[in-house]
C-alpha cells in the first residue's frame, strides 16, 4: 500500500516537470520570454565558436532522441520490469525525457545566422503556422489519452490497486487525417518561422529526421500489438502529410 500511495505523488512530480519542461520548449523554439533560446543566450563572453556550437548541440539531441527512443521500445520495457513497477514506468520516461530537454535548453549553443527573414504577411503566416503546430500536439495528446502519455492514469490505477490494462485502438478526430498529428505539430512548430537562423535550421533538421526514423520503430510496435487493424488504418491513413487528392493507399 505504501508502494502505491507513493507512484502518485511521483507521477505528479513526473508530470510537473514535463510541463515546466514543454512550457519552456515554447518559448525556446520561438524565441518568446525565456532568458535563453534557440537563437539567444545569456552567456557573457565570446559566444562558441561554430565547430564546437555544431557538436555540442548535436549531442544534446542525440542523447535525446537515444532515450527517448530506447525506452520506449517493449523489448526495454520488459528488461525494467523487473526492477521498477509498471505503475510508475512511463512517469520514469516521461521524468527523464523532460529533464534532457531541460539540459538541452541549458547547455544549447545558439548560432545566430540568418538563414531567411520573412516580413509582413508572410511574417504573420509563418508565425501563425508554428503556434498551429503547437496547438496540434498538444490538443492530439487529449485525442489519446493525455493521462496515459504521461504516467498519471498508471498511478491512478495503481492506486486502487487494479491491474494496469492496456490501451485499445482508436483514431479519433486528427488520428482519422493522419497517423501522427503529435509529430506533424511538432514539425510545424520546428520549421515554421519568420526568422530562420543556423541553429534553428541545424535543430529542425535534426528533430526532423529523428522523428522520421522513430516513427518507423514505432509503427513497427504498432504494428505487433495490434496486427491486422493497425496494417488497414496504414493503408488508408497517411503518415504525416493529409491527403487532399487521391484514393487511399
Amino acid at each position: 500500500m505504501f508502494a502505491r500511495l507513493a507512484i502518485l505523488p511521483y507521477a505528479i512530480v513526473s508530470y510537473a516537470v514535463f510541463t515546466a519542461s514543454f512550457l519552456y520548449a515554447l518559448g525556446f523554439v520561438g524565441n518568446y520570454v525565456v532568458p535563453k533560446s534557440i537563437d539567444t543566450s545569456i552567456d557573457v563572453g565570446a559566444p562558441a565558436n561554430l565547430g564546437e556550437a555544431i557538436v555540442v548541440n548535436l549531442l544534446l539531441m542525440s542523447l535525446f532522441a537515444i532515450q527517448h527512443s530506447v525506452m520506449a521500445r517493449p523489448a526495454f520495457k520488459r528488461w525494467w520490469a523487473g526492477s521498477l513497477p509498471i505503475a510508475c514506468q512511463r512517469s520514469t520516461y516521461v521524468l527523464l525525457s523532460s529533464l534532457i530537454l531541460l539540459l538541452l535548453f541549458w547547455q544549447w549553443r545558439p548560432i545566430p545566422t540568418p538563414i531567411w527573414q520573412a516580413s509582413g504577411i508572410t511574417a504573420w503566416l509563418l508565425t501563425g503556422v508554428h503556434w498551429l503546430g503547437w496547438l496540434i500536439a498538444f490538443a492530439s495528446t487529449y485525442m489519446i489519452d493525455h493521462s496515459d502519455l504521461f504516467g498519471l492514469r498508471q498511478a491512478l490505477v495503481a492506486l486502487r490497486g487494479a491491474e494496469i490494462s492496456g490501451q485499445s485502438f482508436r483514431t479519433p478526430l486528427l488520428y482519422k487525417i493522419v497517423r501522427h498529428p503529435l509529430m506533424l505539430g511538432f514539425l510545424l512548430a520546428f520549421w515554421a518561422t519568420p526568422e530562420m537562423t543556423a541553429g534553428h535550421l541545424l535543430f529542425a533538421i535534426a528533430n526532423t529526421a529523428y522523428i522520421l526514423v522513430a516513427l518507423q520503430f514505432e509503427e513497427r510496435d504498432l504494428i505487433a500489438e495490434f496486427g491486422a487493424t493497425y496494417q488497414d488504418y496504414r493503408r488508408r491513413v497517411p503518415m504525416l502529410l493529409p491527403r487532399i487528392f487521391g484514393a487511399p493507399r
